[in-house]
C-alpha cells in the first residue's frame, strides 16, 4: 500500500499542476480575446467577471473533485485484486455521476439540449480513460521519485505513452467540437463565441504543452 500511496500523491500533484496550467492559459486568452473588437468593450466586464468566477471557483473546485474521484476509483479497483470487467463497470457506473456533475464544461451546458447526450457520453469516455491510466500509474512498483520516472515505468515506451495521451486528447477535442457545433448548448448569458474561442485555444495550448512534455520525458 505504501507504493500505491506514493504513486497516488505523485499523480495527484501532477494532475493539479496541469489543471492550474490549463486554467492560466484560459485567463490569459480571455484578456487577449476581449481586447479585440468594439462590442467587446460593452461585454468585457461581464464576460471577464464570469470567467474569473468560473475559473477560480467552479472549474478549480470541480476539477479537484474529478481528480479525487478518478484516483480513488482506480485505487479501489486495485485494492480489489484482479480487476474484472464487472468490477470495473460497477465502479465507473457508481462514480461517474460525481465526475460528471463536477465537469467544467458540463456545468455550463443545458441538460435538455439535443446534443447534451453526446457530450455526456464523451465525458464518460474521458472518465474511463483517466481511471484506466491511473490504474497503470498506481500499480508501478519500481523505485521512482517523480512524475517523469513514474510515466516511464508505467508506459515503458514513448509510443505507448503517446497513444494513451492521444486517446484522452481526442475525447477532449470531441467534447469541444460538440459545443462548437451548436453553441446554444451553453447556458452562459453573453459572450458565447468568445468563451468558445478561449476554450479551443486553451485546449490547443494544453495539447502542445503535454506533447512537448511527453517528448522530454522519453528522450
Amino acid at each position: 500500500m505504501e507504493v500505491i500511496e506514493r504513486n497516488y500523491k505523485i499523480i495527484e500533484g501532477r494532475m493539479i499542476e496541469q489543471m492550474d496550467i490549463s486554467l492560466n492559459f484560459g485567463k490569459e486568452l480571455i484578456d487577449s480575446e476581449l481586447d479585440t473588437g468594439v462590442l467587446n468593450v460593452i461585454i468585457k466586464p461581464i464576460v471577464k467577471s464570469f470567467y474569473k468566477y468560473w475559473s477560480d471557483k467552479d472549474a478549480r473546485v470541480g476539477t479537484l473533485e474529478q481528480i479525487r474521484v478518478t484516483l480513488n476509483s482506480a485505487k479501489e479497483l486495485i485494492a480489489n485484486g484482479e480487476i474484472s470487467k464487472e468490477q470495473f463497470d460497477e465502479i465507473i457506473n457508481r462514480n461517474f455521476p460525481t465526475y460528471l456533475t463536477n465537469d467544467q464544461t458540463d456545468r455550463q451546458c443545458k441538460k435538455d439540449h439535443s446534443n447534451y447526450k453526446y457530450l455526456k457520453e464523451v465525458t464518460r469516455k474521458c472518465f474511463v480513460t483517466q481511471v484506466e491510466g491511473s490504474i497503470l500509474f498506481l500499480k508501478v512498483n519500481e523505485d521512482i521519485k517523480d512524475y517523469p520516472e513514474l510515466s516511464r515505468a508505467a508506459f515503458k515506451t514513448k509510443e505507448k505513452a503517446y497513444q494513451a495521451l492521444k486517446r484522452q486528447l481526442d475525447y477532449n477535442e470531441e467534447g469541444i467540437a460538440i459545443v462548437e457545433e451548436d453553441s446554444s448548448i451553453l447556458s452562459v448569458p453573453v459572450g458565447k463565441q468568445i468563451i468558445l474561442t478561449v476554450l479551443r485555444k486553451a485546449f490547443e495550448l494544453t495539447k502542445k504543452q503535454l506533447i512537448e512534455e511527453l517528448d522530454n520525458t522519453f528522450n
